[in-house]
């Protein structure tokens, strides 16, 4: 199931909604009193989701141009979670633009990107030339949980999955690297356009081998799967959790392949007018420009 937040024209409420065949079913309109995205998550029971997912939407469906989609969790209730250089040849890439990345990472690199709010499909990523002229996309795949996860069991992380989502992890490069910590240039506001929807845990194969793909104005730029993750998304879970509460409705971005702009021989970095589409097999595609 797909679930996804949108709104339509001339209303400004953010409504949850089910993808359909050739539309939305409204989860209000269909019974379901949800705040938003995050009450869901923390709130629907397993009877609810598989009423969810049985409805057809007869009447109540939203044809398709009528609606825009937001970010499926508009106000994240936490920072996101990050796993830097999670897989070998973007590690390597990395350390070819600046020595200060590591190329060989036997544990896990954790940081978080603090996420006031994050845009949806279509709505611009800010430029920020004031304060940077390297802006750099990263598609990752974005892991929600569906319920608290604290001292995780191996071979037990699935359970707490919810769903998957886009992230695109955008990056100031020489913020990132002149602070010699990622924070301040994985979190200037617009940096973490998510979307177009969640898909249900239930409906990906676990652990999700799902193709990955970006392209800049049409140009395809990164293609992968997620298969090649170093660390894997079992062993984040199980290693966070073991020190640490992961609360209900967390979202992990799992790091993303080569393919980047800072990898690149002579580097272009983003500018206003581009169009970075990101892409992951099984969830759709996140398009956003740079505005």
């Amino acid at each position: 199931m797909k679930l996804v937040t949108f709104k339509t024209e001339g209303d400004c409420r953010e409504r949850l909604g089910a993808l359909r065949s050739g539309g939305v079913l409204p989860l209000d309109d269909a019974g379901f009193s949800f705040r938003d995205m995050n009450d869901l998550i923390l709130n629907a029971s397993p009877q609810d989701l598989s009423a969810i997912a049985g409805m057809r939407g007869d009447g109540l469906l939203i044809p398709e141009g009528s609606f825009e989609l937001l970010s499926p969790i508009p106000r994240p209730l936490q920072d996101i979670l990050c796993l830097g250089l999670n897989y070998t040849e973007h590690a390597e890439e990395a350390f070819g633009y600046d020595k200060g990345f590591t190329a060989n990472a036997d544990l896990p690199i954790f940081f978080s990107k603090r996420t006031s709010y994050s845009q949806g499909p279509g709505a611009p990523i800010p430029a920020h030339e004031d304060i940077t002229s390297k802006l750099d996309y990263e598609n990752e795949l974005g892991v929600v949980l569906g319920r608290d996860a604290y001292r995780v069991e191996k071979g037990r992380a699935s359970e707490y999955i919810f769903g998957y989502t886009i992230v695109n992890d955008v990056s100031a490069r020489e913020l990132q690297t002149s602070h010699k910590q990622w924070y301040f240039g994985k979190s200037l506001d617009g940096f973490s356009p998510m979307g177009p929807c969640i898909v249900t845990a239930d409906e990906i194969a676990y652990p999700p081998q799902l193709d990955v793909k970006t392209c800049v104005n049409g140009e395809l730029r990164q293609n992968s799967n997620t298969r090649m993750l170093i660390h894997s998304i079992e062993e984040i879970i199980c290693t966070l959790s073991q020190g640490m509460t992961l609360k209900a409705g967390t979202i992990i971005a799992t790091g993303t392949p080569k393919g980047v702009i800072m990898g690149m021989k002579d580097p272009v970095f983003l500018k206003k007018g581009d169009v970075v589409s990101c892409y992951i097999e099984g969830i759709g595609e996140l398009s956003n420009p740079i505005g």
